[in-house]
């Protein structure tokens, strides 16, 4: 089979390297200054077992590779927002022998939230969720560094929206070729709800720095807590901490790397390249939206995506608000819902 990872940033960077590095056929897909590195230089993968470049296709679009063939898994790990932009490109793309990439390719979301998949099962026929546990950052055009060890993520797989089947297995063994560990489950998104709960926490650092002191560690816990609420009375299940904490162990154990200090999230990562958007409509927006479909209230998380939200549009820096200020509007946020 032969990768196609759209979106090569940190999290694609990552999983197309190592499975190049084990060998499998990978082409990269990106643009601006990212892919014109790509093409100069390479694709360099900064990781704790070294530094590796590898000289992979790089295109920006499905017309830089022709013809797709039918042996192609197209892995999908664009941000939330560039989804749809991303689904229009590559679904009419033929492949060979007849038809199109969207009826006859297996399209894998390696992406944070759940939206991705919702949106692309409107035109891909074979949708596949992962729930993507791998710790990377875009350090420059062109290079990406995961720091985690021994593996470098883990990556749940299983049909969108539910089941397996041989195509997952095939992917699930080249992966744990590739330095990952791949469990094939028949209920991924119980794993990405449970990743979602901890992904609220990302734009509580972009706003106000790493969520690391007591104050922002408690208010970290009240979104949490917060969102746990309302996957509680929408009926969806999730994994708990304690099964995530023993099935992870220390599998992925954050290295240091000379020269790639590790950087926040996802959020954070985005504000701090100035990208102008964010995932925070689908992180803490899927909470605001469950809870206005379920009458449940979601204060905190509303609060969050519009400060996020408002620091990107404004490309404020990350990190810039103190967090007693934070907490100040959390507190007048929860408190204007409760009433007198």
């Amino acid at each position: 089979m032969r990768y196609i990872i759209i979106g090569a940033g940190a999290v694609g960077g990552a999983i197309g390297g190592r499975l190049a590095g084990a060998g499998h056929e990978v082409a990269l897909v990106a643009r601006g200054a990212h892919l014109a590195a790509l093409r100069d230089g390479g694709l360099r993968l900064r990781v704790p077992d070294g530094e590796f470049t590898y000289r992979l296709p790089a295109v920006e679009g499905p017309d830089g590779l022709g013809e797709l063939r039918a042996d192609d898994v197209l892995i999908l790990a664009v941000k939330a927002q560039d989804t749809v932009a991303a689904l229009a490109a590559w679904g009419p793309a033929p492949v060979a022998g007849g038809g199109t990439a969207a009826e006859r390719l297996p399209l894998f979301c390696a992406q944070n939230g759940v939206e991705g998949q919702r949106l692309a099962l409107r035109v891909f026929r074979h949708v596949y969720g992962v729930c993507v546990w791998l710790p990377a950052t875009f350090l420059e055009p062109g290079s990406v560094s995961a720091g985690g060890a021994p593996l470098t993520g883990i990556l749940h797989l299983g049909r969108h929206p539910h089941g397996t089947d041989e195509t997952i297995r095939l992917v699930a063994a080249d992966l744990e070729k590739s330095h990952f560990e791949a469990p094939v489950v028949p209920d991924v998104s119980r794993w990405q709800y449970a990743k979602l709960l901890g992904n609220l926490g990302n734009a509580l650092e972009a706003v106000a720095g790493p969520v690391t002191g007591e104050e922002a560690q408690a208010l970290y816990e009240r979104v949490r807590a917060e969102g746990e609420s309302v996957l509680d009375a929408a009926g969806i299940p999730y994994a708990s901490l304690e099964e995530q904490r023993a099935l992870r162990g220390h599998k992925v154990d954050l290295v240091p790397l000379e020269g790639a200090p590790r950087g926040g999230g996802s959020t954070w990562q985005s504000l701090t390249r100035g990208t102008g958007t964010i995932e925070a409509d689908y992180l803490n927006g899927e909470i605001v939206l469950l809870g206005r479909l379920h009458g449940v209230p979601t204060p905190l998380s509303d609060l969050l995506q519009r400060l996020a939200n408002t620091f990107a549009r404004e490309r404020r820096a990350a990190g810039s608000m103190p967090i007693g200020e934070l907490v100040r509007r959390a507190d007048e946020a929860v408190a204007s819902v409760q009433g007198p």
